[in-house]
């Protein structure tokens, strides 16, 4: 029944193997793992996110349900009903069902019959839902280059207050 061979198989199974540290900028990294493994982030209804420049960067979904007055840039952005963005909205893919009061870029615009967007939209593809309030332009984009979001949080500026951080 019980044996003391050479075998190191005790039938256990293995631990799991910590996370892969990924570099977040500046050289430091993150204990979370690459980005690209994670699922979606929520901004939720009890947040606000206000500044003078802010950009805030998804590298994959980000839901947003509370309030930001700023940039955001990310691979997929949702914003809640009850989500409101003042600033550009930059994504591959973008689904509005609160409010935006600035430019939307993205591949493709999605706007929910409970969104109001004050502003120009930028797309390839675009889907207005009877009951969305919109006041801006639509100018379908020529050169994919011009609604495509970076994602390189690297190539930001940074300023001397959060170089100094650190």
């Amino acid at each position: 029944m019980f044996s003391r061979g050479s075998t190191t198989e005790t039938g256990l199974p293995k631990p799991p193997a910590p996370p892969s540290v990924a570099p977040i900028g500046n050289g430091r990294s993150s204990p979370f793992g690459a980005a690209t493994s994670m699922g979606t982030s929520v901004i939720g209804t009890d947040l606000a996110i206000l500044g003078d420049k802010i950009t805030i960067i998804s590298q994959n979904k980000l839901q947003i349900d509370g309030d930001i007055r700023g940039d955001v840039t990310g691979k997929q952005v949702v914003i809640g009903e009850e989500g409101s963005v003042i600033g550009t909205v930059c994504a591959e893919q973008i689904e509005v069902r609160g409010g935006v009061r600035g430019a939307i870029k993205a591949a493709s615009v999605t706007l929910h019959p409970t969104s109001v967007v004050e502003g120009d939209i930028y797309h390839q593809t675009l889907s207005i839902s009877e009951g969305a309030q919109f006041d801006g332009r639509v100018r379908r984009a020529k050169d994919p280059s011009e609604i495509t979001p970076n994602l390189d949080v690297s190539s930001y500026p940074v300023s001397a207050s959060q170089a100094s951080i650190g």
